[in-house]
């Protein structure tokens, strides 16, 4: 995790107003990120890509349930926020082929750092699920 010469991470160090307006949030750099990355699919497609580059073909049956027009609309974001690259070659048919730009790649260090801190609290978070619950259940006095 990033930090401030204070040891503080960025992510608190923030100028923050509170309260947070919606149009503050709406305009946030990070909200608008974590709306790309944040999708059902978009994280799928950047860690299949991250093995390499693939046919639109090879991405369908990689990543199960999703449905042609949900990848295609995927890849037509991923591409227009600069994570992806589209190239067609002169084919017949033409062959099309995805891959991950260099700044798509630089998103693989947080979504395994992100990967490697669910695995790890996982069943913290299981515990904590079955806590809150059973303490739903049974209101206390």
């Amino acid at each position: 995790m990033s930090v401030t010469n204070s040891g503080v991470p960025i992510v608190l160090s923030a100028d923050l107003g509170l309260p947070v307006t919606t149009k503050e949030h709406e305009s946030c750099p990070v909200t608008d990120v974590l709306r790309r990355v944040g999708d059902k699919w978009s994280v799928l497609v950047v860690v299949v890509l991250g093995r390499g580059p693939k046919r639109f073909s090879q991405l369908d049956r990689s990543i199960e349930d999703i449905s042609q027009r949900m990848l295609t609309r995927t890849l037509r974001a991923l591409q227009r926020d600069g994570l992806v690259t589209r190239t067609v070659y002169p084919t017949v048919p033409a062959t099309v082929e995805y891959e991950l730009t260099d700044m798509g790649r630089t998103l693989l260090d947080p979504l395994s750092a992100l990967t490697e801190w669910a695995i790890a609290h996982r069943p913290d978070i299981e515990q904590a699920r079955i806590r809150h619950d059973e303490a739903e259940v049974r209101p206390s006095p």
